[in-house]
C-alpha cells in the first residue's frame, strides 16, 4: 500500500464518520447547519490543500524560487489571508449581507484554484491574489451565518460550532492527502486543480443550499441598504468591482512581501497603544479585562508565528530531512505529513472539551492566562522532542516519528489555547466593541505569518552555495583534507561571506590547495576516454573538468558492476559517464544538503523552543495576576 492506498482509507473512514455525525445531530440542530458543515468542509479541502503544496511548488516548480523567497511570498499570503476578513466582515453587515458574501467569496477562491494549475508566474501572483480576496468575503462570513440559527442562550449553539469546527478539521485532515499526495506524485497543477474542483463543490452545495430554501430568511444584506446606488451602481456591484480592481494591490504586496513586513508592524504597534488608550475610556474592570485580552494577544501571535512554521519551514524540513515513510514499508509524501495536526484536533477536542467541563465542575479549571503558559510551555516541548531525532539521524535523515510527535504536542498547546481565546475575547470585551475587539484579536494571526518568515528565513540554505560545497568536496583526492576544511577557522571565512575557494587560499590552507589544484585525475582512466586537450582548455575549465572527473571516478572504482575482469574501470559510453555524473552529483548534494539543513534547522527550532517554554512560564508567574484583572471570568 502507498499514498494512494493512505488517502482511500482515510477517505473510506471520514464518510463513515461524517455520516455518524449527520445521523445522530439532524433532528437536534437546523438543517442550514449540515449545508453549512459541507460548504466549509470543502473550502478548507481547497485552501489547505492549496497551503500543503504552496512552499514545495515555489522551490521544485517552475518557478524556481530560492527558500527566502518562498517563504515570503507565503508569510505575506498568510498575513493577507487573515487580514482580509477584517474588510469583508465589515462589508457584509453593511451592505452585501452573509449570502452574497459568501457566494462572492467561494467564487473568487475557486478561480484562484484553478489558476494556480496554470505554470506562468504572472497567472500565479493573480491566483494568490483571488484567494487572498475571496478569503476575505468567505471565511468571516459562513460562520456568523451559522449564528444567525441560535438564539441568545439556545443551548445548542455551542455543540453546533463544535460540529462545524468539525468540519474545517475534516476538511484540513484530507486534503494534504489527497491534493498534496497528487500534486507531489503526478503533478502540481494537478494537486492545484484538484483544490480548485473542492472549492466548486463547496460553492454548488451553498448554491443549492439556497435555493432549496434550506437557509430559511438568513443571511440577506440589511434592508437600507438594498436600495443605496452611487454612480447608478447598486452597492453589492460596486463592491464587486472595486474587489476585482484592488487585485493587482494584492499582488504587489505579496510579491513584494517586505512592504507587509512594514505595514503590520505598523498596524500592530498602532493597535496595541490603541486598545491600551481605549482601555482607560472604561472603569477599572473593563480596563482591566481589555489590559489582559492584550497581554495575550501578544502571547497569541508568538504561539502562531512558532506553529505556522507548518506550512514554511517545517515543511521543507520535512521533505529535506524526515524519512518518509509508516513503519519502514509504506511510503509518505512530504505534504501527507500536514495531515497529522488535523487529525489529532479531531481525536483530542472532544477529550479536551470533557477535560475542562469536568475540571470547571469541580470548580479546577484554569484560568485563561494558565492555559495559555501550559500550551506555550506545550510548544516548547514540541520542538525539544524534534531534537530528541538529531541522535537517531543517519545522513541528515531522522524516523519520522520525530515529526509525529512534534505536531501532537503544538496540537495540544493549540487546544489549550486557540478554543480559549476566542471564547475570551467575548467574555472580556465591553459589549458595544466585541466586533472591533475581535478584529484585533485576528490581527493576531496576521502578525504570526509575517513574522514567521523571518524565522523561516533563518532555516533556509543558499542551494547554490551547498552545490558548489559538494562539488568540491567530491573533488578532493587526499580525503585527508577535508577534516581541515570542517575547522572552525575555515567555518568562520565562510560565514565572513568568503568563498570556498577563497577560504582555502588563506594562509592556514594555502599549501593544501596548491597541492590540489596540481593534481590530476585521471580523466582518460576513469572512463578509458582520450584526455581532453589541455593545451586548449582554461585553467578554469579544466579544473572544473577534474571536479566532475572525480565524482565519477569515486563511483567507478568503488562499484564493482563497473569495473571489467582485471579490475580495470570499464569503458563507458558517453550516455553511462553523463547518468553517473547527473546521480552521483544528485546523491551528494541531497546528502549535503540534508546534512546543513539538519543542523541549521534544529539550531533554530532549539531556541524557538526555549522561548516559547520561556514565555509560558512566565505566563503561569501572571496568572495569578492575570485572573484578578478578569473579574470573575475564567
Amino acid at each position: 500500500m502507498g499514498p494512494l492506498g493512505i488517502m482511500a482509507i482515510a477517505w473510506l473512514a471520514v464518510a463513515v464518520w461524517v455520516f455518524f455525525i449527520i445521523q445522530t445531530n439532524k433532528k437536534v440542530h437546523p438543517k442550514a447547519l449540515f449545508y453549512l458543515f459541507f460548504v466549509e468542509l470543502w473550502e478548507r479541502f481547497s485552501y489547505y490543500g492549496m497551503r500543503a503544496l504552496l512552499v514545495l511548488y515555489m522551490i521544485k516548480g517552475f518557478l524556481n524560487f530560492e527558500e527566502k523567497e518562498a517563504y515570503g511570498v507565503y508569510a505575506a499570503y498568510g498575513a493577507l489571508v487573515y487580514l482580509t476578513p477584517l474588510i469583508g466582515g465589515l462589508l457584509a453587515e453593511r451592505y452585501l449581507g452573509y449570502r452574497k458574501s459568501i457566494m462572492w467569496g467561494a467564487l473568487l477562491m475557486a478561480l484562484g484554484h484553478f489558476a494556480m494549475a496554470f505554470e506562468n508566474e504572472a497567472i500565479f501572483m493573480t491566483a494568490l491574489a483571488l484567494l487572498i480576496l475571496g478569503n476575505g468575503f468567505f471565511k468571516p462570513n459562513i460562520s456568523s451565518l451559522i449564528g444567525k440559527y441560535y438564539g441568545e442562550g439556545d443551548p445548542r449553539r455551542d455543540s453546533g460550532f463544535t460540529i462545524f469546527y468539525m468540519g474545517i478539521n475534516i476538511g484540513a485532515f484530507l486534503t494534504p492527502l489527497t491534493c498534496g499526495a497528487i500534486g507531489e506524485l503526478y503533478g502540481w497543477h494537478y494537486g492545484f486543480g484538484i483544490a480548485g474542483v473542492g472549492m466548486l463543490i463547496g460553492l454548488v452545495i451553498f448554491w443549492f443550499a439556497q435555493n432549496s430554501g434550506a437557509l430559511g430568511d438568513e443571511g440577506y444584506p440589511p434592508e437600507e441598504s438594498a436600495s443605496k446606488t452611487l454612480a447608478g451602481l447598486s452597492y453589492p456591484n460596486l463592491i464587486y468591482i472595486v474587489s476585482i480592481l484592488t487585485i493587482p494591490l494584492i499582488w504587489l504586496l505579496v510579491d513584494h512581501n517586505d512592504v507587509v513586513d512594514i505595514l503590520l508592524l505598523v498596524v500592530g504597534v498602532g493597535m496595541i497603544a490603541f486598545m491600551i488608550y481605549l482601555s482607560f475610556q472604561y472603569e477599572k474592570v473593563q480596563r482591566e479585562r481589555l489590559w489582559v485580552v492584550t497581554v495575550l494577544f501578544l502571547a497569541a501571535a508568538v504561539f502562531w508565528s512558532f506553529f505556522e512554521l507548518a506550512g514554511s519551514a517545517m515543511t521543507i524540513f520535512t521533505d529535506n530531512n524526515v524519512e518518509k515513510n509508516v513503519f519502514g514499508i509504506i511510503p509518505l509524501t512530504t505534504t501527507m505529513f500536514q495531515a497529522i495536526n488535523p487529525f489529532f484536533i479531531i481525536l483530542f477536542a472532544p477529550i479536551f472539551s470533557w477535560m475542562w467541563s469536568t475540571l470547571a465542575k469541580k470548580d479546577r479549571e484554569p484560568n485563561a492566562p494558565l492555559k495559555f503558559g501550559i500550551a506555550m510551555i506545550l510548544l516548547g516541548v514540541s520542538f525539544a522532542v524534534l531534537n530528541l531525532g538529531r541522535g537517531a539521524a543517519i545522513a541528515g535523515i531522522i524516523p519520522g516519528i520525530f515529526i509525529v510527535l512534534l505536531y501532537l504536542f503544538q496540537t495540544l498547546g493549540e487546544l489549550a489555547l486557540s478554543p480559549v481565546g476566542l471564547s475570551l475575547v467575548t467574555k472580556l470585551s465591553p459589549l458595544r466593541i466585541v466586533g472591533f475587539v475581535m478584529g484585533f484579536w485576528m490581527l493576531s494571526s496576521s502578525i504570526a505569518h509575517q513574522a514567521g518568515k523571518t524565522i523561516a528565513n533563518m532555516t533556509a540554505i543558499n542551494s547554490q552555495e551547498i552545490v558548489a560545497d559538494a562539488e568540491f568536496r567530491s573533488s578532493v583526492s587526499d580525503q585527508s583534507i577535508l577534516p581541515l576544511l570542517d575547522a572552525p577557522s575555515f567555518q568562520a571565512c565562510l560565514e565572513d561571506d568568503g568563498t570556498i575557494q577563497s577560504c582555502v587560499n588563506s594562509k592556514e590552507f594555502a599549501a593544501a590547495y596548491s597541492q590540489l589544484k596540481g593534481q590530476e585525475y585521471f580523466v582518460a582512466t576513469v572512463a578509458n576516454k582520450a584526455a581532453y586537450d589541455k593545451a586548449n582548455v582554461g585553467a578554469e575549465s579544466r579544473y572544473k573538468e577534474n571536479q566532475i572527473a572525480a565524482v565519477v571516478r569515486k563511483v567507478v572504482t568503488n562499484d564493482p558492476s563497473l569495473r571489467t575482469g582485471n579490475d580495470q574501470p570499464a569503458l563507458l559510453s558517453d550516455a553511462q559517464m553523463g547518468g553517473l555524473k547527473t546521480s552521483t552529483m544528485n546523491a551528494i548534494v541531497q546528502q549535503s544538503v540534508s546534512e546543513k539543513t539538519l543542523t541549521l534547522s534544529l539550531s533554530v527550532f532549539s531556541k524557538l523552543g526555549f522561548i516559547a517554554m520561556g514565555i509560558g512560564v512566565l505566563l503561569i508567574l501572571l496568572s495569578p495576576l492575570l485572573g484578578r484583572w478578569m473579574h470573575g471570568i475564567k
